[in-house]
Order: C-alpha cells, then sequence, then structure tokens
C-alpha cells in the first residue's frame, strides 16, 4: 500500500496546480495536480505534505487543512494508494515556479476542469472547492493493456 499527501496552494480565489512533465515514468504525466508524494519512513500525512511542498515548491507552508481522504484501489502495480488531500491557505517563502516535478501555474479554480486531469480528480475537485464537508472516499480506475486509466466507479461519504 503506497500512502501520500496532495495539497493544493489556494489564493485569491486561484489554485497553484503542477503541470506534471519532468519525470521519467512518472504515472502522472502529461496531467495537471496538486502537489505532493509518497511517506517516507516515519513520516505522517502532515510531515509528508510540509517536505513534498518544500520540495517541489520552495515554500514552507503555515496554514493547512486536511478536507479529505481517497483510496485508489490497485492503481498502480495493482498496489492500493491512499492519499490525504489539504487545501494550504497560508505559506511563507517564494514559490518556485521551477519545480523539479514539471511547471506551477495558477488558475481560477472554476477553469481546472478544463485542464489535464484525472476523470477522478474531476470528482474530488468539486468536493474540495465547493463542499465545505470532510469527505473519505474510494475512486476505482480500470487499467487497460495499453496502461490506459478508465475510471470506473467512485464512492463517497461526507462528514
Amino acid at each position: 500500500m503506497k500512502l501520500s499527501s496532495l495539497g493544493y496552494l489556494i489564493k485569491d480565489n486561484k489554485v497553484l496546480m503542477l503541470y506534471r512533465n519532468k519525470k521519467l515514468n512518472d504515472v502522472h504525466k502529461g496531467k495537471y495536480n496538486g502537489v505532493g508524494g509518497k511517506f517516507k519512513k516515519g513520516e505522517s500525512p502532515e510531515d509528508c505534505l510540509r517536505r513534498e511542498v518544500k520540495e517541489e515548491v520552495g515554500v514552507d507552508i503555515v496554514d493547512y487543512r486536511l478536507r479529505g481522504i481517497i483510496t485508489f484501489p490497485s492503481f498502480k502495480d495493482e498496489e492500493d494508494w491512499i492519499v490525504f488531500v489539504y487545501l494550504i491557505n497560508k505559506w511563507k517563502g517564494e514559490i518556485n515556479y521551477n519545480s523539479p516535478e514539471g511547471e506551477l501555474k495558477w488558475f481560477n479554480i472554476d477553469d481546472i476542469f478544463n485542464l489535464s486531469l484525472w476523470d477522478g480528480d474531476r470528482l474530488f475537485l468539486k468536493w474540495l472547492f465547493y463542499d465545505k464537508k470532510f469527505f473519505s472516499a474510494k475512486i476505482i480506475y480500470d487499467i487497460t493493456k495499453e496502461n490506459d486509466y478508465i475510471l470506473r466507479g467512485y464512492e463517497v461519504e461526507f462528514f
């Protein structure tokens, strides 16, 4: 099982999105995403989020909150992924737009749904930005022989 944290920096009704185009063999290549990554040994979800935001964006997060948890069964290499999803409202430092993961760019929240996103992200980003409740979800993909990911379904509960 892979554990990861994913954060979305927000400011003035805009969200910082990362276009994944720099890493080799990146399952997210060619898609926009928040910033984050997999836990290192001994990390909490918040430790992981702070480290990944610092590595990918160059800032230290100050005000953030956990908004949801998503399970992706058999996502890559038949391994389940669990993702802790955060909104980040305040940080210290200057954003490094030359991220080692890809290109960082601000978008109006309403416009992100026009970007190249995972189909499942289109679901949870609506819950993240437009629903005030905490969510717990399972997003299920079928993976073809060509390694295309096809959204098969989802379950969600709001708290």
